[in-house]
């Protein structure tokens, strides 16, 4: 029994979905008389080209032709349906594309067809035909016998050569959308008699990608393991993918900064079996779908979800803020970089939900640019401050406020909080890294320091006894103001700072080479604006 996918391959141009400019451009032309000598359908894989490719030679092959109409049921027209018709060549150019297999071309194309009114050669893969072969065609393709066809199918357009594109009308096939997908699947689904829910349709459409030959297969095979009653939960074990009820769980907990219960959740999947790199590529989708929605203000047509998911997309769209969103893009890039060279994602995975919804635990620089951001946003409250009016004596004769007085004062955020380990851990990190975006010199300097005690505002940074130099270079007012500011770009705390002298070296920086004779020099041109000069 032939699979689904051949068994429902479309036979006519009507049968053709999601390709509305390609079809109307092809029948125009066969029914104006005006068929060129080669085609060229690019296009992802699964999309249609060999499949209209086949119903353009029948449409100029048919016995009532050349017709945008091919009745389906003359010799030539079951012939090519059988790929059986001996005017129709099909060639696979990934096993065949040297230019021995070329000249077999040349060498028959001066033979008439023998029922038709073309000889028709459809070339697969046509991109890895090698350049000779593609050289060995020019000639044929610009100025071909009257009776020859050529159709070129290639998922790879950039590869074909060129001067082969200039000979040819190119189309460009797209992704079908999701919607006409399912039409498709429920369309097999009716002619089959399965049983299968619309939501597990758009759970395969959504898996294939705008592939039609992967959706089909997919039905085919769940269809074979079920006995013709297919369930959602059948679709996700056999795909692997996870429900948008987990995705947008996930999302409302990162919106409600819930980390635990988020943990826990990845507990239960990975319990469960579930496969988390594919989580983390379907979250990153879902977060695409968010921030789309986000800048566009509605939900796009062309994205692939359901009706149901759209109005729920909109609302947690406007619900989770937009630095969220990108900081947890640019979290999960780690998970994928681990997963494409071979790691598990599961601890990538959990620590960017744990950065994304505590992100006072982390002082990377990213991670203090994403809480400015969000308190700019106005997503984190700011303390409550007590009425200047209650604070007050009351008073019988009290008269008006002035109108200055009356207007609301701006937001001040409440300082971030920070604590000396925090800062010690941070110090090599990121701290010294700011400082020497600012000077060079400066940071290798402070590199011999370490955090020694934080009273308040105050950081108090130790040097060793060897260091007493490198100490009153930190000391000069323009290079402690660096420090400062690295500081508070880090921390987002704007901290005094203190130098002194320890009674031991500096254990933060044992593993530290020591400071070069160029880089004091080379600290010394800075601070002192000092040249060297010739003896």
């Amino acid at each position: 029994m032939a699979a689904l996918y051949r068994k429902y391959r479309p036979q006519t141009f009507e049968e053709v979905v999601g390709q509305e400019a390609v079809v109307r451009t092809l029948t125009n032309a066969i029914t104006q008389g005006k068929v060129r000598q080669a085609y060229l359908f690019a296009g992802p894989r699964g999309t249609g080209k060999t499949s209209l490719a086949r119903i353009l030679a029948k449409a100029v092959n048919c016995a009532h032709g050349p017709t945008p109409t091919p009745d389906g049921t003359c010799h030539a027209c079951v012939a090519i349906a059988a790929g059986t018709s001996l005017d129709v060549i099909e060639m696979d150019a990934a096993s065949q594309r040297g230019i021995d297999d070329i000249r077999d071309i040349r060498d028959r194309v001066v033979l008439q067809p023998v029922e038709g009114q073309y000889k028709v050669y459809i070339l697969d893969e046509a991109h890895q035909l090698t350049d000779a072969a593609w050289n060995a065609l020019l000639k044929l393709i610009e100025e071909p016998p009257p009776h020859l066809l050529f159709v070129f199918c290639t998922t790879e357009l950039q590869k074909v050569l060129p001067t082969v594109r200039s000979r040819c009308q190119t189309f460009v096939f797209q992704r079908p959308r999701l919607a006409d997908l399912v039409k498709v699947l429920r369309w097999i689904a009716d002619g089959e008699e399965i049983d299968v829910p619309d939501a597990a349709l758009a759970l395969i459409a959504r898996a294939a990608r705008g592939a039609y030959r992967d959706a089909v297969s997919t039905l085919d095979q769940l269809a074979s393991a079920t006995g013709g009653a297919i369930t959602v939960q059948d679709v996700l074990q056999l795909l692997g993918a996870v429900e948008d009820e987990v995705l947008f769980r996930l999302c409302d907990m990162v919106i409600g900064n819930e980390t635990a219960e988020a943990l826990l959740v990845l507990e239960e999947l990975s319990e469960q079996g579930q496969d988390l790199g594919r989580l983390v590529t379907d979250l990153l989708e879902h977060l695409r779908h968010l921030l789309l929605v986000q800048h566009m203000t509605e939900v796009p047509d062309s994205l692939p979800v359901t009706d149901e998911a759209r109005e729920r997309l909109r609302e947690q769209a406007n619900q989770m803020p937009v630095a969220t969103v990108v900081r947890l893009i640019d979290l999960l890039a780690v998970a994928v970089d681990d997963m494409r060279q071979g790691g598990d994602p599961r601890l990538p995975l959990e620590l960017a939900l744990v950065k994304v919804t505590r992100p006072a635990s982390d002082l990377s620089r990213e991670s203090m640019a994403f809480r400015l951001e969000r308190l700019e946003e106005g997503h984190i409250a700011p303390p409550e401050k007590p009425s200047r009016a209650a604070a007050a004596p009351p008073s019988a004769e009290a008269t008006p406020a002035p109108v200055l007085e009356a207007a609301p004062e701006p937001l001040r955020n409440e300082p971030l909080r920070v604590d000396l380990e925090q800062l010690q851990e941070a110090w090599r990190r990121t701290i010294l890294p700011a400082v020497e975006q600012r000077s060079i010199p400066i940071g290798k300097t402070l590199a011999e320091a370490h955090p020694a005690s934080l009273a308040g505002d105050t950081l108090t940074l130790e040097f060793p006894q060897t260091a007493s130099f490198h100490m009153k270079l930190a000391e000069d007012p323009k290079n402690s103001a660096m420090l400062r500011d690295a500081l508070y770009e880090v921390t987002g705390r704007k901290l005094a700072v203190a130098f002194e002298l320890g009674e031991t070296g500096n254990a933060g920086a044992e593993d530290e080479a020591p400071t070069s004779e160029e880089d004091v020099l080379e600290l010394l041109k800075s601070t002192f604006d000092a040249r060297e000069q010739d003896e």
